[in-house]
């Protein structure tokens, strides 16, 4: 039977977790064939902005026995086969591009009827235990030694492991009955509408997708269920906690600041449930006055103990209460610095514009008391960078997201150096049916966006088969195939030579990743656009398709330019300079260009430089850099 929230089980894995954190204990994990010391449980990083991130979807990755179930670069909306044992046989591989940070698409149990359809992960039926189809023989317990094995590797090689985990939703548990009585997976619209205390009925399901003959006049499920059967833990099976209302109406939170209504068919949990009104008092008393939140809580505790995770990414975060979403943050944090991790890492999928997002993270969410979660993924850089990196949308796009982001987080930073901390930057993932590479991409509009994705403000996060090259499925033709997200998860491991670590992309990342390492300028820096003039004389941003990004992260004294191309045209010019930096003019030299470009130049100072603002012109002193930049080329430049 899978393991009760309270169960003696869990509070003895909490206190074991607690204590050797006080003792601070030591494992010996081996590595190559050699043995390594691993504090355990393993400390939290100083800051995360020191550790990009490697997104991985485990189905997707590699299976060290079994070539994929699908052709691998083909729409395959089934299990491939991925394993937890097959991610830690490249974590060799990963260690050599550079990876600081794994994150890994859920792990726990999903409803088995829609286990070969929901191999993502994304659909809970159990909250603490591990999915035994991600072990390589398929059995419980083979899959939670494999993932501990796997976590502690990665641990030992210097990796920190982020896990994605789901709160707004479990998985399809339950079906509803409609009005004439027919049991049905959806709700209809009258009741999804309809006054409160209209909620359907509701039947849950076994472990075969269905109604048992037994449970038909039952709200709640009957006790001594089977594993598969319902939801776990069993506290959760309690038809209040969830919804009930059908599928969301809209995309956009509500006057509370969240969405109401399942997630396609997989069924809200009413996280903010508030057992304080008459009746509940039973529920207070067990759980307090937020059940549905504590028993979570106490779920993904569990979790962090059991496996020594070092941080959650949270997925459909908008569809939670704020409140929720920040008590659950500030509940992780605490935990996590009983057991030795000082600064465990949360970040939400909050798949929304910049208003939105500040609303759960940081200072700005929730009731204001706490931090709640850390970070969120920056779709509001998302929805640009891309396409002005390969020359389609007005590189003045970028700015405008910095400028706004500027006043969002106004009551939250203490400088804008530190707007990096709150948000993961990437430029694609397994919910876009595009790659940042398709496949007529050339592949220097690839690197220049990976560059600008190092380089830019925040902490990066790669997509898997990136590095290789991915481009999405194909046709049967051979063509582009863009009908669903499952066009952009591939399987890795079934490409030719999939783990190869000599294409030009893999080793572009390595330079950068270096780099980044090297560079603290690009990890805590401010944050400056730059004027830049085609004639060496007038200064301007500039702006248009194909136009050109130029920026500094400044850190003390040390300014970092980097400049991209975004044209097919060459660019000769020049780019404006911290003017007190440079007071006395040094040299300055390309360290990393996606083209391979090397040199110095001396910084000049200009006299009567003209600046043209706002339809403005003014004059005056400047310091400036000449660069000259081939047709798709990024620079990162740095002082001598």
């Amino acid at each position: 039977m899978p393991a009760h929230v309270f169960e003696p089980t869990v509070s003895q894995t909490i206190l074991a977790a607690q204590s050797a954190a006080r003792l601070r204990q030591t494992r010996s994990v081996s590595v190559d064939g050699q043995p390594r010391a691993v504090r355990s449980p393993f400390p939290s990083p100083g800051d995360w902005r020191d550790n990009w991130i490697y997104f991985l979807m485990i189905d997707r990755f590699n299976n060290t026995a079994n070539a994929p179930r699908g052709v691998w670069n083909r729409r395959f909306d089934f299990r491939q086969g991925g394993t937890f044992k097959g991610v830690q046989a490249q974590l060799g591989y990963l260690e050599q591009l550079g990876v600081r940070t794994l994150w890994l698409s859920p792990v726990l149990k999903n409803s088995k009827p829609d286990w070969q359809f929901n191999y993502h992960g994304y659909g809970q039926q159990d909250f603490m235990n591990v999915d035994e189809r991600f072990a390589s023989d398929g059995q419980r317990a083979t899959a939670e030694r494999e993932l501990t094995d796997l976590v502690e590797e990665a641990h030992a090689r210097g990796m920190y492991v982020v896990l994605d985990i789901v709160l707004n939703h479990s998985a399809r548990v339950f079906d509803y009955v409609r009005p004439t009585g027919v049991v049905s997976n959806f709700a209809d619209a009258n009741v999804m509408n309809g006054p409160p205390g209209g909620e359907p009925d509701v039947r849950w399901l076994n472990g075969f997708g269905f109604p048992r003959a037994d449970w038909e006049n039952r709200l709640d499920p009957p006790p001594q269920l089977h594993a598969d059967d319902a939801v776990w833990p069993s506290d959760l099976q309690n038809h209040l906690f969830f919804r009930r209302r059908g599928s969301k109406l809209t995309d956009k939170p509500d006057e509370r600041g969240f969405v109401r209504g399942d997630f396609g068919d997989m069924r809200q949990l009413v996280v903010e449930y508030d057992a304080t009104v008459p009746g509940q008092e039973q529920l207070r008393a067990r759980y307090g006055i937020t059940p549905v939140l504590g028993i979570l809580i106490r779920a993904h505790q569990y979790v962090i103990a059991r496996y020594d995770f070092d941080g959650f990414r949270i997925d459909t975060v908008k569809y939670v209460h704020p409140e929720a979403i920040e008590t659950f943050g500030n509940a992780m944090r605490e935990f996590a610095l009983t057991v030795g991790k000082t600064n465990f890492f949360t970040f939400g999928e909050v798949y929304d514009d910049e208003e939105t997002i500040a609303r759960f993270t940081g200072r700005n969410g929730g009731s204001g008391e706490g931090f709640g979660v850390d970070a969120a993924l920056d779709f509001p850089l998302f929805y640009k960078l891309p396409g002005v990196a390969k020359g389609m949308i007005d590189v003045a796009e970028i700015r405008k997201v910095f400028l706004d982001r500027k006043l969002q987080e106004a009551e939250l930073l203490s400088s804008h150096g530190e707007a990096g901390r709150f948000f993961v930057t990437f430029l694609d993932n397994h919910d876009q049916k595009e790659r940042i590479q398709h496949p007529s991409t050339p592949t220097d509009q690839v690197t220049l966006a990976i560059a600008l994705l190092f380089t830019l403000q925040g902490i990066p996060s790669l997509y898997y088969g990136t590095e290789q090259g991915f481009s999405g499925t194909v046709d049967a033709n051979g063509n582009a195939d863009l009908s669903a997200n499952e066009s952009s998860r591939e399987a890795l491991w079934g490409k030719p030579n999939a783990f190869d670590t000599s294409p030009s992309v893999f080793k572009q990342i390595q330079t950068l990743s270096q780099l980044r390492d090297k560079e603290p300028p690009l990890r805590y820096g401010r944050f400056y656009f730059r004027e830049v003039s085609g004639n060496g004389s007038d200064f301007g941003h500039s702006f248009g398709p194909g136009g050109i990004i130029a920026f500094s992260r400044i850190l003390v004294d040390r300014e970092i330019l980097v400049v991209a191309n975004t044209s097919t045209q060459k660019f000769s010019g020049a780019a404006i300079l911290d003017r007190d930096i440079h007071a006395t003019p040094g040299q300055m030299r390309v360290a990393y260009s996606n083209q391979g470009s090397t040199g110095a130049a001396a910084v000049r100072h200009i006299h009567n430089a003209k600046f043209h603002r706002d339809g403005q012109v003014s004059t005056g002193p400047a310091a400036a850099l000449d660069v000259v930049l081939a047709a798709r080329e990024v620079q990162v430049i740095v002082p001598v």
